[in-house]
């Protein structure tokens, strides 16, 4: 196989993304391959372990700080963490595991899931880990730079549950540099995510080889042809997003439509059984909730029918582009003419 540009290698993708999932077209296999890509793709590149939280202001004298808990409360609060951690490791692992797995599928064109997920298991655990410390790394960056913020947040934060005006001068001081360093740690993680899902990957994979060596394999490459790895990750970047904004425009209008009919039915029914009571009243609520989930599925069918080929157009465009500038993966994808032994000739 030759190598692509990063331009040319888009129509290739695409053809391939079309013979892939709709040559011949089962609504099985169709939905089970897309719901694979979609999570497989959209899931996110690295490990993220993320915890977010609220709070509720109140000028009465019964604001719950959240220094009072309770030692049973801390206790719940540190189990309910630690499980939610666990979980994350296990479902990212599982996660990783759908990925060489669609993988293999891509670049034999089979759509089997199974064989996949069981041919690179070790090396599935090998680049999960990898991954694992790379998210570690980046929320260590995050906390480095959040440091010399701390203390003015803090600040900012008791002055204004103090019932004072927030200080406008202090607030832009603390949030203007951040635009800068968050837009320049995303770039990073970006670019970090595109190593190792688009380059080491597939090396892992085919090689069985170990981090390291997975990275000089793919810096080697890099360092050859700067230009060209530069304008793929520029488009790497730019299609999928130009592609779900079209997408967007387009279901605009269904959306909309879809939208309006679940509105008004749930009024309607809400309506209807606003005064019922006992078996009437329980079938409202049935109802109401059975249309809920009906509107959830066919956002969940549109989401999986859509997303899906545009998450396998944005994988095959990576095998196709770095197919040719690593040979195993380039004669996987195209393998090359067998050549027929020759005849001698009869003098």
């Amino acid at each position: 196989m030759y190598a692509l540009s990063a331009t040319d290698a888009i129509s290739p993708a695409i053809q391939r993304t079309k013979t892939f999932l709709f040559r011949p077209f089962k609504w099985g296999t169709f939905l089970k391959l897309s719901l694979v890509a979609v999570i497989t793709e959209g899931s996110g590149g690295n490990f993220k372990y993320s915890n977010s939280g609220g709070h509720s202001s109140s000028h009465s004298s019964s604001f719950y700080s959240p220094f009072n808990l309770t030692p049973g409360w801390i206790a719940a609060i540190v189990a309910v963490s630690l499980l939610t951690i666990v979980l994350s490791f296990i479902l990212y692992y599982l996660i990783t595991r759908l990925r060489f797995a669609y993988f293999h599928c891509l670049i034999h064109n089979t759509k089997e899931i199974r064989p996949g997920w069981r041919l690179y298991r070790p090396q599935a655990a090998r680049f999960f880990w990898l991954n694992v410390l790379v998210g570690f790394f980046f929320l260590l960056l995050v906390a480095l730079v959040a440091l010399p913020f701390v203390a003015g947040f803090w600040r900012l934060f008791r002055d204004t549950r103090a019932g004072g005006q927030p200080d406008v001068g202090l607030m832009l001081s603390l949030i203007l540099p951040l635009i800068p360093i968050i837009l320049l740690i995303v770039l990073a993680a970006f670019a970090t995510d595109v190593i190792l899902r688009d380059f080491m990957l597939p090396h892992f994979a085919l090689d069985n080889m170990t981090a390291g060596e997975a990275w000089a394999a793919v810096w080697a490459r890099i360092k050859a042809e700067k230009g060209r790895f530069f304008v793929y990750a520029l488009l790497r970047a730019i299609l999928p997003i130009a592609a779900t904004i079209g997408l967007f425009i387009a279901m605009i209008i269904p959306g909309l439509m879809l939208g309006a009919v679940v509105v008004l039915a749930e009024i309607g029914l809400h309506s209807a059984f606003v005064n019922a009571t006992g078996a009437a009243a329980f079938a409202g609520i049935f109802l109401e909730v059975l249309i809920g989930v009906v509107a959830f599925g066919i956002v969940l069918f549109a989401v999986i029918c859509l997303g899906g080929p545009l998450s396998t157009a944005v994988r095959q465009y990576a095998l196709l582009f770095y197919g040719g500038r690593y040979q195993k993966l380039g004669d996987i994808l195209f393998p090359p003419p067998e050549v027929s032994p020759s005849v001698p000739e009869i003098a």
